[in-house]
């Protein structure tokens, strides 16, 4: 049963294999942010919305949950619906977390700007996930972009 009764969409249902990068080359929050821009961008966004409301919540306090987990989100001006990627750095990456490890997982959300229910659900629901031990060591270990695809596939239900 879908505890999900809004018509709110799942993190999950967001997370398409065009949104899942396993190989990433940043080596800061900076260079994250612009492949994080890079990815919407090849789906017709404009990446400088994206990646300024990254930015913009980050000086907020840093979205990393430790565990070598973050969620960098933001609300986007003139975004028409949610979207969400996944991407897993080559090296990890300081991104502040509390625990002061490095982050080398990332789950990002970006929103409209008027989706504060929504945001705050999707936020929620990623959070539960990456609490999952098993899961986040699954994330690690996964080979490539499709084996990320498929564990996310496995979730859902």
């Amino acid at each position: 049963m879908n505890a999900n009764t809004s018509s709110t969409p799942s993190i999950l249902s967001l997370l398409t294999p065009a949104h899942i990068e396993t190989d990433v080359a940043a080596h800061n929050r900076s260079e994250l942010f612009a492949e994080i821009g890079a990815l919407f961008a090849r789906e017709g966004l404009v990446a400088k919305p994206l990646i300024d409301a990254l930015e913009v919540r980050e000086k907020m306090g840093s979205t990393a949950l430790g565990l070598g987990v973050a969620i960098p989100h933001g609300r986007v001006k003139n975004l028409e619906q949610a979207r969400a990627a996944f991407l897993r750095t080559q090296t990890p990456i300081d991104f502040d977390a509390p625990d002061k490890k490095p982050v080398d997982i990332f789950f990002v959300l970006l929103v409209p700007e008027h989706a504060t229910e929504q945001h705050l659900q999707l936020l929620a629901e990623l959070a539960q996930l990456v609490g999952d031990r098993d899961f986040r060591d699954s994330l690690h270990a996964a080979a490539d972009d499709a084996a990320v695809f498929a564990l996310l596939q496995s979730r859902r239900g």
